[in-house]
């Protein structure tokens, strides 16, 4: 199994006067950062805020569209047509591009956001979608999806460059799905288990699903949650783990 990886957090979610996450604090951890596009979180100024700490950082920069849904935070499943769901796309990376060309940084990848790369991980159709709208845009971005789904398979279909993401913070189900945030078992809460659990999908390409069962995964890159309130600690131990077991972290784009 690959003895590098990226390590990425989802960044940039604050909005007007609320603070959500420790961007600061997180950022010189990680290899890459996902930056809200203003759907589901963030705004112009956070925004440009966010592509600045990345550009001081040297982390690099991926687009994290999401559906229209401020108050639910992109997690609310919505019934959007695969044109529609192309249009956002197509209208984020563009809001998020501009901000990157504004301080002359590329931008790396695109990921989706929450319920989107949920449904879409499971729907053939919303997942080619999605990676038409990327293509569209840039052919040369990076498609950042959950390890075996349906975002990936859509990907190599219309030969669009991808990765493979799994999570340092979330339970598996034994479909390879992440455990939906309503039930039991959806958040790994311990920093340690964590630290250990992403070692293992690295170096073994296996993780534990809620059942119990080892279960299949491939992990291009590792995403951590930023809004977490042990997001630092969990940010610390698992790059220290990483470095520890003689796994290089690079950003996506290099591999």
């Amino acid at each position: 199994m690959a003895q590098e990886v990226d390590l990425n957090a989802d960044l940039g979610e604050s909005f007007g006067a609320y603070r959500i996450g420790m961007d600061e604090e997180v950022l010189p951890f990680i290899s890459s950062a996902n930056v809200a596009c203003g759907f589901h979180a963030s705004d112009p100024l956070v925004m440009e805020r966010t592509v600045a700490l990345c550009q001081k950082n040297g982390t690099a920069i991926g687009a994290h569209p999401g559906y229209p849904d401020l108050v639910g935070f992109g997690r609310r499943k919505m019934a959007v047509s695969p044109a529609e769901l192309k249009a956002m796309v197509i209208y984020q990376i563009g809001a998020l591009s501009a901000f990157c060309k504004a301080a002359g940084v590329p931008l790396q990848h695109v990921k989706p956001h929450g319920a989107m790369y949920n449904m879409a991980a499971k729907d053939i159709t919303l997942a080619r979608a999605i990676c038409e709208g990327i293509q569209a845009v840039d052919g040369k971005l990076i498609l950042l999806g959950l390890s075996g789904s349906k975002l990936l398979e859509a990907a190599r279909e219309i030969g669009l460059p991808c990765r493979s993401e799994v999570f340092a913070d979330r339970g598996y189900q034994e479909d390879g799905s992440l455990v939906p945030r309503t039930q039991e078992g959806a958040m790994i809460t311990d920093e340690d288990e964590a630290a250990a659990r992403v070692v293992q999908m690295v170096t073994k390409g296996t993780v534990v699903a809620v059942t119990g069962a080892e279960i299949p995964v491939e992990a291009d890159s590792i995403c951590l949650h930023g809004d977490s309130k042990k997001a630092v600690l969990f940010a610390q131990k698992i790059h220290g783990a990483l470095q520890d077991a003689g796994i290089r972290i690079r950003p996506m784009g290099e591999a």
